[in-house]
């Protein structure tokens, strides 16, 4: 597998949640690496378990060490799925697989050029309206990573490998291949960047991770018109838990229901920029 810059430049931003996990069903568990999550989908001490989401760059010695203080060791995943693979989604990826050998990995196909290196992402809008974060996007890498044969298109029966009860719900705007994950049984939901609980473009709330609903990060969010119908269509949802790609994990099911619906009524007020490059587009 080839590396990239999107797998090896460390990125100095962190939050005050870093290296923390909190478990927010007996088989969801939320682990937060610098200023990003990754899930792990299982109960530790039976059966299999999934590895959602792959952090930000050169933290793949870090995921693994969660994995194993959550599972014990010699227990690696059954499949890794992508909600999406941007930098902070995908950065531990290459070193994971390294580790586990034979782990598929499952994303869109929309999502493959940039995870078989055949297309790099859109440059961050750094002039967007926005605080602090989005003026660093330019640090952010957009290239493509490529580890072949490894990853698999997710099925189209809108099934999720080795989750039982899960389905994947295409939400593209943020990324062209962005998924969310529901669940029927218990509204489960984990949504990836279509939506974030906190606010991604302050410097100081995502070093806080305070509490509150926001559309997709502005500075790599190329497509708000179809970020909008996304939002809309995990509202329809009647989510009662979320996971988000930033932010802390929501359980209160009256906040998240009334706090989302209100996101999708009024994204183009609330979520998009004022101006900025992709709105401009």
């Amino acid at each position: 597998m080839e590396r990239s810059s999107s797998t090896e430049r460390f990125q100095p931003v962190t939050s005050e949640k870093s290296n923390q996990g909190v478990e927010v069903t007996p088989d969801l568990y939320c682990h937060t690496i610098q200023i990003v999550n990754i899930i792990f989908y299982g109960k530790p001490d039976e059966g299999d378990w999934v590895l959602i989401d792959a952090g930000m760059p050169k933290s793949g010695k870090k995921i693994v060490e969660a994995a194993v203080a959550r599972f014990g060791s010699h227990r690696p995943p059954k499949a890794i799925i992508m909600t999406h693979a941007h930098f902070d989604h995908v950065g531990g990826l290459i070193d994971v697989l390294e580790e586990w050998k034979d782990v598929p990995v499952y994303a869109h196909e929309l999502e493959m050029p940039y995870i078989t290196g055949m297309q790099d992402y859109p440059q961050p809008d750094t002039l967007v309206e926005g605080g602090m974060v989005a003026k660093m996007s330019f640090m952010f890498p957009i290239e493509a990573i490529d580890i072949g044969e490894r990853v698999h298109v997710l099925p189209t029966d809108h099934s999720v490998p080795f989750m039982p009860g899960w389905k994947w719900i295409h939400t593209p705007g943020h990324s062209t291949g962005h998924v969310s994950l529901f669940r029927e049984s218990d509204h489960a939901l984990i949504a990836g960047d279509a939506f974030v609980t906190v606010k991604q473009d302050s410097l100081y709330k995502v070093f806080t991770q305070e509490l509150e609903m926001n559309g997709p990060p502005r500075y790599l969010t190329p497509d708000w018109e179809s970020a909008e119908q996304s939002v809309k269509s995990l509202a329809a949802l009647k989510p009662e838990i979320a996971i988000t790609g930033h932010g802390v994990p929501v359980t209160d099911a009256s906040w998240l229901q009334t706090e989302l619906d209100n996101l999708a009524n009024r994204f183009k007020n609330v979520a998009v920029p004022d101006y900025g490059k992709f709105v401009d587009e």
